[in-house]
């Protein structure tokens, strides 16, 4: 398989160095779904993906992410799109809690011209109905069991209704900080929206919030993102970081590690208990 992957590779390779012409040099640049690469000739320089998602037009409209110069497509059927090459970094992790995320996001978020192009691509809405049947298609063996991460999926079913909410907003998904690019200019961009759906935001904002800024912080946070914070936000973060960490656990695989994943299970079973806790108080 490592073979037929490298074979594939080398013949995409070789044809984008037939579209771009001999002075180009080209070099691999990653990228989550199809290959990336960096093309340079002389001061000219540029970044090209193979299979981009046709939402990427709007993204370059938008200004979310670098100019997009031109999509064409090449002789072995892939569709190849060129993007201006942005000088800069990627956030620290330290960086995510800056107001100029916060403005982004929310800006994202409110773009009614995004919604409207990624409905037309993306048909599924990431309903807590359809995440958990994601959940669903990954398997334990049985001596990696856990009772924590049966008691957080039970504890997503039992609470999905209470947090539906149908103000349905275009999610990147993938908030990491490495997606966040910051260029020369202090020009900041949220790069590779291979994953991006249709969702509640607050499947975003947990990511965000919980991984990134501190507690005491939401409010400043969430001010510079256009929103304020309440009781309803906070249940729907926290189902959501919930689901995050368990379908982050079981997809990477992270609990074949003994010493690690003891971790992650008392940082699951700690957001459990933490909302528990919330709700009960709320009743009281």
């Amino acid at each position: 398989m490592e073979f037929l992957d490298t074979h594939k590779k080398g013949k995409r390779k070789k044809w984008l160095e037939n579209l771009l012409g001999r002075d180009w040099e080209l070099e691999t640049a990653g990228g989550s779904t199809g290959e990336a690469f960096s093309a340079k000739d002389g001061e000219q320089k540029l970044f090209l993906k193979c299979n981009s998602s046709p939402f990427l037009a709007v993204l370059s409209a938008e200004g979310i992410v670098p100019k997009l110069l031109w999509t064409k497509r090449i002789a072995n059927g892939d569709v190849i799109t060129a993007q201006r090459w942005v000088n800069g970094r990627k956030l620290k992790p330290m960086e995510m809690k800056q107001p100029e995320v916060a403005a982004l996001l929310g800006r994202i978020h409110r773009s009614t011209e995004l919604l409207d192009m990624l409905k037309r691509i993306e048909a599924e809405v990431m309903t807590p109905e359809v995440l958990l049947q994601r959940l669903c298609t990954y398997s334990l063996h049985a001596d990696q069991q856990s009772p924590i991460l049966f008691k957080a999926f039970e504890f997503l079913k039992a609470r999905k209704s209470a947090v539906y909410y149908d103000n349905f907003v275009v999610c990147h998904c993938d908030m990491n900080h490495n997606n966040w690019i910051m260029d020369e200019e202090e020009g900041l961009f949220l790069v590779d929206w291979d994953g991006a759906s249709v969702a509640d935001p607050a499947l975003d904002l947990s990511i965000l919030l919980y991984w990134y800024v501190p507690k005491q912080e939401w409010h400043e946070w969430l001010e510079a993102y256009e929103l304020d914070l309440n009781d309803q936000l906070l249940g729907r973060m926290h189902w959501y970081i919930i689901w995050h960490t368990l379908e982050w656990m079981l997809s990477k695989g992270i609990y074949e590690d003994s010493g690690h994943v003891q971790v992650w299970l008392r940082y699951l079973n700690g957001l459990v208990e933490d909302d528990e806790r919330r709700i009960a108080r709320l009743e009281d």
